[in-house]
């Protein structure tokens, strides 16, 4: 009888001290529960608790996020942009760039955009420009080499010997997307002087075609030479593009230099500029100028 009490004090001690499923002991924390959806952890958490169980399935999943949505002022050209610096002072319009160029940046005008076969090398044609700006103009400084300095042609043709070009997309914002020429588009042709830089200088608008011609009277233009350089300074008013400008503004741009080294022609052989996706006829590929 003894024997019997025995085994069952050692039976009851042993079953006490287990951990058989008959007799798990509860969680202290809801973390320590099997795995369970939330709505299961919440409703035995308010139960617990007295409170009412919450619905979680109309819980947001995610932080809704605001649609971002894109204006034009938040885009740039991929062609780049150039910087025309306010000028405090105005340049003496002589040719020479040098009063003014400590105050801007020299940007270089190396892609050979058409006539690639016919360019040689850069002795026979390459440019650098300045820009700069005021209330009243635009300032515009070129050095281009070019190993021989042909212009005969005028008006419209002048494209067809040496000289600059610039476009200029007035309302960049205004038609950001717009692939096609239109009223605030300009193409300027600047020779710096008839059959040499010291030859009568011509200044022409193709377009906006409703404006189409001669600008010579309009835009002051002044050129100088040595052996195998030619020096421009363009001096445009803000008239001309029919803009007020302010600091910070931006324009559609592009600048470029044609060459011809046959006299006995007028032909374009040559057009370099400051970027390599030239198509003047379609303002998205151009380039940027911020007034700064």
């Amino acid at each position: 009888m003894k024997r019997k009490v025995i085994l069952l004090i050692a039976l009851f001690a042993l079953l006490t001290s287990c951990n058989f499923p008959l007799f798990k002991a509860e969680p202290t924390s809801i973390f320590e529960q099997p795995a369970e959806t939330l709505t299961a952890m919440f409703a035995n958490l308010a139960t617990a608790t007295g409170e009412t169980p919450q619905d979680t399935s109309t819980l947001p999943t995610e932080t809704p996020t605001a649609e971002v949505v894109s204006t034009a002022a938040d885009l740039e050209r991929s062609a780049g942009t150039v910087l025309a610096k306010y000028l405090s002072k105005k340049p003496v319009l002589d040719g020479d760039w040098g009063d003014w160029k400590q105050n801007t940046i020299a940007y270089p005008a190396y892609y050979v955009v058409y006539g690639l076969k016919a360019w040689e090398n850069d002795s026979d044609c390459e440019a650098s420009f300045i820009l700069g700006w005021d209330e009243s103009f635009l300032y515009v400084g070129v050095k281009v080499k070019d190993d021989t300095y042909v212009q005969n042609a005028s008006g419209e043709l002048l494209y067809k010997g040496d000289g600059v070009e610039l476009l200029i997309d007035t309302d960049l914002l205004g038609d950001f997307n717009s692939s096609s020429l239109n009223e605030d588009d300009f193409q300027i042709g600047i020779a710096p002087g008839k059959g040499s830089t010291s030859g009568a200088p011509e200044a022409y608008l193709w377009y906006p075609q409703s404006k189409k011609g001669s600008i010579t009277d309009q835009i002051d233009i002044a050129a100088t030479s040595t052996a195998g350089i030619y020096r421009v300074e363009i001096r445009i008013p803000w008239s001309v593009l029919q803009i007020t400008p302010k600091k910070g503004m931006r324009l559609g741009f592009e600048f470029s230099v044609s060459d011809n080294d046959n006299p006995a022609e007028n032909i374009q052989q040559t057009m370099l500029a400051n970027i390599p996706t030239h198509s003047f006829m379609d303002p998205t590929t151009w380039g940027e100028l911020v007034l700064d």
